[in-house]
């Protein structure tokens, strides 16, 4: 059946009904939506741009987090008719200005923390509230053709002048529809595992995004849960606890959680036991890897089983990690201008290093300069220029995409480098960076690299910027080594050992090559800032500090100088861990003064956060019920008899409705037993006492010179 619009897809979400759909966090609250109250709400949300006067062929800017308000309003204007303008949430208010103004959205959908004073908006987070007085009852949407625009992404940085790449409801149905028959094959498997959740950290602003957080799990009545911290310790937390089948994430997670599986089993001893298993698992069937590696499956949970992977190229070793611990990782390849999806692999038939085949419906060649060429229904019809679009594609319809790639015969693509990155050698020879940072990523001694341009006598040479595992090392054996695997002209002469934990990246998580180039070239030629701060982590403290980057020396108290509150140190502390993807301890943290204590800290100069052990069988039955049963029978009597206790203003507490947090000034632990006993029971036999993590390491491992009696 030939559909014409994306709406078509839209009467899933009332098919699927109560099946959950979304779920979030909010503070301390899980947040869920079933695919009904999505629906419903994209149906009251056209009912208000109808009552504003907003028609077919209007923009509205959606700006803010991943969240089911989003998917409901991005609905709500298809119904319309309406052009959605997605901003991404990082994106610099003057950078989404000017989008806005560029588009003439008449309306700003965003987050409580994009609120403009002068531009109409609605709050994201109180949606369903401010809705709530419009019927939710189906309504025709208006008539939708396959040429009628769906979005307009915008895809250039905030410096550049806004580049909306203009999608239509007939490219998103390129490429859905290849997808869909695909998945039927295999939906009559799909009630044995039953829901499939993805975990979804990429931006709905982005096409990609979209397609695995929106247009996708619809098809199979999957759950698509949204996270907003890249930390690997809660990716992985929320993948067992949410029991994940797959997670959607660019290349730079996968090595995150990489490093971070490799970092809990060095600080449990059994690292190198890991590597020998691993060692073993090489070459063996499937079931027998599974087994071997187990260990590993265990933290991520048993019923996790994919990644996958876009927006950058994956390194072969990341590949090969997962791949042999019995995980599927499926890459694809697309750009905006392509609505993201060129080829993708298929996940029962992987095409180990390829971003995969190229999908039904489109064709690829290579230009004789090796250059991806792409053309199909799936290519967008142009760039936004007021009322005029500005044609895409070239000649006889065929999209010059800018990257390099090979094909190989059984037809896998895959990605060689960006055109614009290509190092043409004195001798005029091609050397493409990501030869070169798969060589250097094989030595063990690397953590992450790129691989620049630098300028030399009006020719290129490659420059390689390297982030150690220890800074202290030696960089020259280690590329020598990388060279020996190297042809004679791609050998590297060059190299630079960045300062920080991780390279600058862009919010789709991709290395900002420019910005590293030319804090490469103004170190190796000492022309460097003399803040004595890198750059990336001046720009973050900046912003969280809102102060100059130039007042940002290393000795900058954070709050006498910076004047940061106590809820400005816990943003700060959140937005370090997020950026580069490690784990703090908000002890140690309280102890940073300067901001180069902060550094320090990010160096591993101060120690990081301890783990303690929090078991998750003392929450089950029949230890909940033993819980409750000690309480009542001895902890509440011996309260009554010993401490006589009056307690006033519990009617205060009537209409409370949980999660909620019982906070109170207390003296010693016998406290704690007052404060259960004043609590009515609805509360109290659900409530769970904050410990400190060393305490609660102290009962369960007492030290060795404790008596033994008093273990």
């Amino acid at each position: 059946m030939e559909r014409h619009s994306l709406l078509e897809y839209f009467d899933n979400f009332l098919q699927l009904g109560r099946e959950s759909a979304y779920i979030q966090r909010r503070g301390y609250r899980t947040v869920r939506w079933t695919y009904r109250q999505v629906a419903e709400t994209a149906f009251q949300f056209a009912r208000e741009l109808e009552k504003r006067g907003i028609e077919k062929g209007d923009r509205v800017l959606i700006w803010g987090p991943n969240s089911a308000e989003w998917v409901a309003t991005f609905f709500g204007c298809a119904l319309r008719g309406v052009i959605v303008a997605p901003m991404d949430d990082a994106a610099a208010p003057d950078f989404a200005l000017r989008v806005h103004q560029q588009v003439n959205a008449k309306l700003l959908v965003c987050s409580r923390q994009h609120a403009q004073p002068s531009i109409p908006a609605l709050i994201l987070e109180d949606l369903p509230k401010t809705l709530a007085h419009y019927s939710s009852a189906p309504s025709e949407p208006g008539a939708m053709k396959a040429q009628d625009t769906l979005e307009i992404v915008f895809t250039s940085g905030a410096t550049a002048e806004p580049k909306g790449v203009v999608i239509t409801h007939g490219n998103v149905l390129a490429n859905i529809e290849p997808l869909e028959t695909e998945i039927r094959k295999y939906m009559k498997y799909e009630r044995l595992v039953h829901p499939i959740r993805f975990l979804n950290l990429l931006p709905l602003s982005h096409v990609f995004g979209q397609f695995l957080g929106i247009f996708l799990p619809q098809l199979m009545g999957a759950t698509v849960i949204f996270h907003d911290t890249l930390n690997p310790s809660e990716v992985i937390a929320v993948i067992r606890r949410q029991r994940v089948s797959m997670l959607v994430a660019v290349p730079r997670l996968l090595q995150s959680l990489k490093e971070k599986i490799e970092r809990n089993l060095e600080e449990q001893g059994k690292l190198e036991d890991f590597e020998r298993r691993f060692e073993t698992a090489r070459g063996k069937p499937f079931l027998r890897r599974w087994w071997i590696l187990r260990s590993v499956h265990r933290q991520l949970g048993w019923k996790f089983w994919a990644f996958i992977s876009g927006g950058a190229a994956l390194d072969v070793q990341t590949e090969e990690f997962w791949g042999r611990l019995g995980y599927a990782v499926i890459q694809g390849y697309g750009l905006t201008e392509t609505t993201s999806i060129i080829s993708v692999n298929h996940p029962f038939r992987l095409g180990k290093g390829s971003i995969g085949k190229v999908l039904a419906g489109r064709e690829v060649k290579l230009a004789p300069d090796g250059e991806i060429l792409v053309r199909g229904g799936g290519v967008a019809s142009g760039y936004w220029h007021g009322r005029d679009l500005q044609p895409i594609a070239g000649a006889q319809g065929w999209y010059p995409t800018g990257d390099i790639g090979e094909l190989d015969a059984e037809g896998n693509l895959y990605f060689k480098g960006r055109k614009k990155d290509v190092i043409v050698t004195p001798a005029g020879m091609n050397v493409y960076p990501e030869d070169l940072e798969a060589a250097l990523l094989r030595q063990p001694e690397v953590r992450l690299c790129v691989v620049i341009p630098l300028p030399r006598n009006g020719n290129a040479e490659a420059c390689a910027v390297l982030i150690l595992r220890d800074r202290d090392l030696d960089p020259a054996p280690i590329v020598k080594r990388a060279n020996e695997r190297l042809a004679e002209y791609q050998r590297i002469n060059s190299w630079f050992v960045w300062p920080e934990k991780d390279f600058p990246r862009t919010s789709t998580q991709k290395p900002r090559t420019n910005l590293i180039q030319q804090t490469v070239q103004a170190e190796m030629t000492n022309k460097a800032s003399d803040h004595g701060i890198a750059g990336p982590l001046r720009e973050l403290i900046a912003r969280v500090s809102r102060h100059s980057g130039s007042e940002l020396s290393p000795q900058a108290n954070l709050e006498t100088d910076l004047n940061l509150s106590s809820l400005d140190r816990v943003e700060l502390l959140g937005a370090l861990e997020d950026r580069y993807q490690i784990d703090l301890s908000e002890t140690r943290f309280a102890a940073v003064n300067t901001v180069g204590d902060v550094e320090r800290i990010l160096h591993g100069q101060i120690p990081s956060r301890a783990r303690y052990h929090y078991p998750r069988w003392v929450q089950r039955w029949p230890v909940t019920w033993i819980r409750l049963a000690a309480h009542y029978l001895l902890l509440r009597p011996a309260i009554f008899l010993l401490g006589c206790p009056r307690v006033e203003g519990r009617e205060n507490l009537i209409g409370v409705q949980g999660p909620v947090l019982v906070i109170c000034n207390h003296i010693s632990d016998v406290d704690v037993g007052f404060v259960l006993t004043a609590l009515p029971a609805r509360i109290r036999d659900r409530l769970a006492t904050a410990t400190g993590g060393e305490a609660l390491e102290a009962l369960r491992t007492p030290p060795s010179s404790r008596n033994f009696l008093l273990k």
